[in-house]
């Protein structure tokens, strides 16, 4: 499971909770992370109610229907991937999106604090600190 909060809410949970959501395409990216997250509420007794759709998944009908819910919920993200890249492209051909530009840096100081870094006089978190840098910028200016 992608979601830390939703992970922690899931061990949270026991026999008779009832989980309120705002809507099912909140819940999960696709339809079958969503119908785990539901077997999973059920294999421990947990309601789940979506204030949205209005929907209370104790009842076989509406068992159905997040059925129904959540193949639409993967159309709606899988459309709004397609629709994305082909708004990229378009603009790639017209010379608009040249991707993001990498962030500048200071190479004789990045080399400077390397090499207190590789001889052991500082941390490399210190180095990147000096730098102002993250560690994945840090790891792949390096």
């Amino acid at each position: 499971m992608d979601c830390p909060q939703l992970q922690a809410i899931l061990d949270f949970v026991c026999e008779g909770d009832v989980v309120v959501v705002s809507d099912f395409f909140r819940l999960a990216i696709s339809r079958k992370s969503m119908l785990l997250i539901v077997q999973e509420l059920t294999d421990k007794g947990v309601g789940l109610i979506s204030l949205e759709e209005k929907v209370d998944t104790d009842t076989p009908q509406w068992r159905f229907m997040l059925i129904v819910f959540a193949a639409l919920a993967e159309l709606e993200r899988e459309t709004i991937l397609q629709r994305q890249r082909e708004g990229i492209a378009i603009a790639k051909q017209q010379g608009k999106y040249k991707g993001r530009k990498s962030l500048p840096f200071d190479e004789a100081k990045f080399r400077a604090e390397c090499k207190k870094w590789l001889t052991g006089e500082q941390s490399a978190i210190a180095t990147m600190k000096k730098l102002n840098m993250k560690r994945n910028r840090f790891y792949q200016v390096l």
